[in-house]
């Protein structure tokens, strides 16, 4: 993914790629939370992760506050690759899973959605109901961030690394917290929904929902931890992405 757009940076390129693949980070994360994962996948997949503004290099920028304001902003960087011949593959995780809908829905009100797949990662479905907690204080945030784990715990002991982290993560979860997904809607492109067994913010039977939010194929994969137990099976998780790639043309 080549250019200099500000919402994609890449962490993988491939001259003539067989596959494009996009994550999208969870509340308060970035771009470079993801870089593990892309030096992990074959050979000609360009794997690239959204930089949403107020964090690394856009830190000086505002913040988006709503969940379909950031697909609204991410949407003119994806349509360009969408409309190419090669899959892309948009990954979710957490926020990132609602950011991650909401986009392919407005590619599928373009009718670009011939060559995409949706990986939903640590999300509940939209038709599920479950609803972000509010927190009464930085520190009932903290401790909740403390508990998901996904966070580098120096951060925590640092009040300055604080001081930069928690408005991005305050911005995320109010977001995430007045989203309200149409229950009902539907894409038209084929959805892996990745849990951790322990998850304390999806049940696998909210997750198993998201069957109902597709017309084009659904698998469930349930993997082993917690909210961000994707970073204890990179391989496993990237070999699961590759394989939705494969999944021919419709």
């Amino acid at each position: 993914m080549e250019g200099k757009d500000p919402w994609i940076k890449p962490l993988r390129g491939a001259a003539e790629p067989r596959a494009r693949v996009l994550f999208l980070p969870h509340a308060g994360g970035a771009a470079s939370f993801y870089a593990p994962f892309a030096w992990r996948f074959p050979d000609g997949y360009d794997v690239a992760a959204v930089q949403y503004p107020g964090r690394q290099e856009r830190f000086g920028e505002p913040f988006v506050t709503t969940v379909e304001g950031l697909a609204e902003r991410l949407l003119p960087s994806l349509r360009r690759w969408a409309a190419e011949p090669v899959p892309l593959v948009l990954v979710g995780h957490s926020m990132g899973a609602s950011v991650a809908f909401e986009s392919v829905l407005r590619l599928g009100s373009d009718r670009l959605t011939a060559r995409c797949r949706l990986v939903v990662s640590g999300r509940a479905a939209p038709s599920a109901g479950r609803e972000t907690p509010a927190f009464d204080s930085d520190q009932d945030l903290v401790d909740h961030l403390a508990r998901l784990g996904g966070t580098d715990a120096a951060i925590f002991s640092s009040p300055d690394l604080m001081e930069l982290v928690l408005p991005a993560v305050r911005s995320d979860y109010r977001a995430v917290a007045r989203y309200r997904p149409v229950p009902e809607a539907v894409v038209d492109t084929p959805v892996l929904c990745l849990t951790g067994d322990g998850d304390p913010q999806v049940t696998p039977e909210e997750a198993a929902a998201w069957k109902s939010h597709t017309t084009a194929g659904f698998r469930l994969e349930i993997l082993p931890g917690g909210h961000f137990f994707l970073t204890d099976h990179p391989d496993t998780v990237v070999g699961l992405v590759t394989q939705c790639a494969d999944i021919g043309d419709r």
